[in-house]
């Protein structure tokens, strides 16, 4: 059994970001979670990156057993408007239980989309952690190119916080270092497949496999032999198999101890 700890169904099921699912969206989303199952993936975690993506990953959560929600703003989508979608948000975490809401995210910071306000994006991710730590819930955090900054922001929290993954983790050995010494967990992604990734693999290979969650980044980042094509939580085993064959275990050992490490973290 495997589960995927970080997909965007609700960004599958429809073409266009952050606008409501409609009833019509849904038949595609079932696919996708019916096709997961058959592949092993028997639990699914969708999380959300502005206010409407996470009231669509509530309403997934909602209607699928198997299908969990992690509600926040992405770094990128902290408009200068972002304090209101925030108070929303803060509504949604207040039915938690009731809603499936299972961590905050994807928070942190990110300096590779351009135009970005960096004092904007450190607000709203301290704001956000706060309300993780109010709420005794996980992170799953977001980091591309502001290791430093994120670091610097994370740090006052890391003694508080329930506990955390770093999403798509493809950072280098001192952050790895890091991130692991507070105890937090490294998501690991179609990326780990790519052949320009050696290094990445290399980092990977020193990573305890109790400190590893396995995500798809789903409709995004798909293993190699699916590049240029739509990511898919069935596609878990395939890159899977790389982590497994770096720590020179079975993929069912593999599946066994992420799939602890998932229910661990976020509680399902």
């Amino acid at each position: 059994m495997f589960i995927d700890t970080h997909c965007h169904m609700n960004m599958m099921g429809k073409k266009e970001f952050d606008v409501l699912l409609k009833e019509e969206h849904f038949p595609k989303i079932k696919e996708v979670v019916e096709v997961a199952l058959q592949n092993g993936i028997e639990k699914i975690i969708n999380v959300g990156t502005s206010l409407p993506e996470s009231i669509n990953c509530v309403e997934i959560a909602k209607r699928f057993d198997n299908v969990f929600a992690i509600v926040g703003i992405h770094p990128c989508d902290a408009t200068k408007d972002w304090m209101q979608d925030f108070k929303e948000i803060k509504k949604l975490v207040q039915r938690k239980e009731e809603l499936k809401i299972v961590g905050i995210g994807e928070i942190g910071m990110d300096f590779y989309h351009k135009p970005f306000d960096k004092d904007r994006q450190r607000d709203a991710f301290k704001a956000q952690i706060e309300l993780a730590l109010e709420n005794d819930l996980p992170i799953s955090f977001h980091v591309r190119d502001a290791a430093d900054e994120f670091l610097r922001a994370l740090e006052e929290y890391v003694k508080e916080i329930k506990g955390g993954v770093i999403h798509c983790f493809c950072q280098k050995q001192d952050f790895a270092d890091v991130v692991l010494g507070w105890g937090l967990y490294v998501g690991i992604d179609g990326p780990i497949t790519y052949p320009k990734n050696d290094w990445f693999r290399e980092i990977v290979a020193d990573i305890p496999l109790n400190r590893i969650l396995l995500e798809t980044d789903a409709p995004f980042l798909p293993p190699q032999q699916f590049r240029g094509k739509q990511n898919h939580p069935a596609y878990i085993p395939i890159f899977a198999q790389t982590v497994a064959d770096l720590h020179n275990v079975s993929l069912e050992k593999l599946a066994e101890v992420t799939t602890n490490n998932a229910e661990n973290l976020f509680s399902i």
